[in-house]
């Protein structure tokens, strides 16, 4: 029952910072457009050399390459820690084949995000980053499938955890039984329990 707890709780985890990830993504781009909307002294004395659009450009692509490197070392967090909770549900746990099943396929889907997706995307981005708007159409349009596909993987990827949380915490034993389990203790050799 403890394992099946953990188990529970490591995948509300790995799922959290998944939606974490995302919205730190979302955030760091939107704190640029704060951040040239309010400057601060300081900040205008820097931006007006530049330049509010240049300053802009260069504050986005700061961003992007802290997403970027967000993104691959979040790639290969889940992969360790994925391997490891799957390794946790088979010798830890008494769960079946089908929650396992369910590991490996959420393992699958960050192995094509991290070894396909995440570095196509991050070449792409980077050819793209200080092009003008009305430049390298195609490779924006490629970034954008991209960036899509891997928004559909992430969001399979969370269906299929919450599935498998939904299945860890709605299963209660794998004989189905579990009150066999106890030991009564009206037994005849437990007399000394007062009554």
């Amino acid at each position: 029952m403890h394992s099946r707890r953990l188990a529970c709780l490591f995948l509300g985890i790995w799922l959290g910072a998944s939606l974490l990830m995302a919205w730190v993504a979302t955030e760091n781009f939107r704190n640029v457009d704060r951040l040239l909307a309010k400057p601060s002294p300081a900040a205008i004395l820097s931006i007006k050399p530049l330049g509010p659009a240049a300053a802009r450009l260069l504050l986005r692509y700061q961003v992007s390459e802290q997403n970027r490197r967000l993104f691959q070392a979040w790639g290969t967090i889940q992969l360790i820690a994925g391997a490891g909770f799957f390794l946790f549900l088979l010798f830890g746990t008494r769960e079946g084949k089908y929650p396992l099943m369910l590991v490996v396929l959420m393992l699958c889907v960050v192995i094509l995000q991290l070894f396909a997706l995440v570095p196509s995307m991050v070449a792409v981005g980077r050819l793209i980053d200080f092009a003008p708007p009305d430049q390298l159409t195609g490779e924006r349009s490629r970034f954008w499938v991209l960036h899509t596909m891997y928004v559909i993987t992430e969001v399979f990827k969370w269906g299929l955890g919450l599935f498998l949380g939904l299945r860890l915490a709605r299963r209660r034993g794998r004989s189905g039984n579990t009150g066999q389990n106890l030991d009564p203790i009206d037994k005849a050799n437990h007399r000394h329990v007062n009554r």
